[in-house]
């Protein structure tokens, strides 16, 4: 708490001595904010890991069921650890237990990750190169879009760059509480999702460095009680799963073998690890600064890799805080790009969620230099290319889209259950592609409807006379008395006896036909 006020205290005396800078910076956050939470409500994703998330979160709050676990991964048959729940419990009770409270936490963690970037940013290369990155990560629309609604994998961002900062302030200043925070962060990331295994060699590299530089000296033993320390908080945080995994035969740790080690059946010699490389490193430069345009990241990849050798040409002449900056930065990339290289599944947007920093931090790295080397017209080409790149960003924006009003739709429909229930027992079930009945289930549950969830194993207790079907698919495709959904397929024959429209979806009310 006594830290908390007193970079308060610092920020406002920095705030009344650097005020063009101030509403430079308060501009950029403006900006995050408004993409992150206008009509967020609207915009937000709330499907059945949402309603999922939601059920255990309030189950939490209202039953007092404590939560040993976290979420399934959707691919790998893994479990997450329980952190993302514990976060999730009072943004969800502050709102009333509207899914909107979650999601605004998200946000919020987003835009903390705007000021934290430029903080770390202006700390090692400057001011104005500072505002320019966090502009640009302001805007990015894959980092946006992953920073509207409540998901575990999308508050790694900052918790990467927490650890990150963490271990430079280790390394570089030599205050050696920080590894506490770095192993605090590195449990919240793995906690958040798996891949954020990558960002362990970035700090296990400069924790070494800063080994060797301490320890033939008296800082020696105290370098050693705080990775203790932070050692120590980092099982602390997993020890949830690593109990939940020993009594599980280890399922985890199994699974994780698997997912990451066992080939998916490709070629995966010299030559695709390095056409792998080169999809990784072009994806991360179009997800992330050009407006999810592949032509427009290979321009900016094009532009970085000439920057970068500008930079090895002038890298005597550099401060030394700017290229320890860079060197780290650089790794910390580097190392997540071998990383996922190496991974031989599918890449989507949110497995680059402990890279995401990095690529900003690098981009304000090369425009100081740009500008130092060309002065005035340096300068003016790295404004010049970050102005295109916030222009197509923005291009990108999903607020030039219509909103899914997907929360909106799932209460419509299931007021419309709870109405045609009229207070009898029921079933559920959920015919779609991308969803399933949490989402439904959740609003079901928080309004105390008596949906009663089908157990094979306990059938005359649990198939009521009556099941309610939203079918998310054209209603050709619904078909529900034939549908092999384990919900449905277990409640017995049946045949439809009313249905309805609700919000494009279509709601049935099937009976038993006996």
């Amino acid at each position: 708490m006594k830290a908390i006020k007193n970079f308060a205290s610092r920020l406002k005396i920095w705030v009344l001595n650097n005020k063009k800078e101030a509403v430079t910076l308060g501009a950029i956050l403006l900006i995050g904010a408004i993409l992150r939470l206008c009509r967020i409500d609207e915009y937000m994703i709330f499907l059945a890991d949402q309603g999922r998330d939601a059920l255990v979160v309030r189950r939490l709050l209202v039953n007092f069921d404590p939560i040993l676990v976290g979420p399934g991964t959707s691919v790998g048959n893994m479990y997450l650890g329980p952190i993302y729940y514990y976060l999730m419990a009072p943004a969800l009770w502050l709102a009333n237990y509207s899914p909107v409270g979650p999601s605004v936490m998200v946000a919020l963690f987003g835009i903390a990750t705007i000021f934290f970037l430029w903080y770390f940013a202006r700390r090692l290369f400057g001011a104005w190169v500072a505002s320019v990155a966090a502009l640009l990560y302001a805007v990015s629309p894959t980092v946006v879009s992953l920073s509207i609604f409540s998901w575990n994998p999308n508050i790694m961002p900052f918790f990467a760059l927490l650890g990150v900062f963490s271990i430079w302030k280790f390394w570089q200043e030599e205050r050696f509480g920080w590894i506490v925070v770095a192993g605090a962060s590195m449990g919240f990331v793995l906690q958040s999702h798996y891949l954020g295994l990558l960002l362990a060699p970035t700090l296990a590299v400069f924790w070494l460095l800063t080994y060797l530089k301490v320890r033939k000296t008296e800082k020696k033993k105290r370098f050693i009680v705080y990775s203790l320390y932070g050692l120590g908080v980092f099982a602390l945080l997993m020890s949830p799963l690593v109990i939940f995994d020993a009594r599980h035969g280890w399922r985890n740790f199994l699974a994780m073998k698997e997912y990451f080690l066992v080939s998916s059946g490709t070629s995966f010699g010299l030559a695709a690890f390095l056409n792998r490389i080169r999809t990784v490193t072009q994806e991360i430069s179009a997800y992330l600064l050009g407006g999810r345009e592949l032509l427009y990241g290979k321009i900016v990849l094009g532009a970085v890799l000439i920057l970068l050798g500008w930079t090895g040409m002038m890298w005597e002449k550099r401060q030394d805080i700017e290229k320890k900056g860079i060197m780290l930065i650089f790794l910390w990339l580097g190392m997540g790009i071998l990383g996922l290289a190496f991974y031989r599944n599918s890449i989507y947007d949110h497995y680059y969620g402990f890279l995401f920093p990095a690529p900003f931090l690098l981009l304000a790295g090369l425009f100081s230099v740009a500008a130092r080397k060309g002065k005035s017209w340096g300068k003016i080409l790295a404004i010049v290319l970050a102005s295109a790149l916030v222009f197509v960003s923005l291009r990108a924006s999903h607020l030039r889209n219509e909103p899914n009003r997907q929360m909106e739709r799932t209460i419509k429909v299931s007021d419309k259950i709870i109405q045609e229930a009229k207070g009898e027992r029921f079933n559920l079930a959920a015919i779609a592609d991308r969803n399933y009945e949490a989402a439904y289930q959740y609003f079901l549950e928080k309004e105390r409807a008596p949906l009663v969830i089908i157990d094979p194993q306990r059938v005359e207790e649990t198939i009521t006379g009556q099941l309610f079907v939203v079918c998310e698919k054209p209603e050709s495709e619904c078909d529900p008395t034939h549908s092999p959904k384990a919900e449905i397929a277990n409640y017995g024959w049946s045949k439809i006896d009313a249905q309805w429209e609700v919000e494009g979806v279509i709601l049935y009310k099937l009976v038993h036909s006996l």
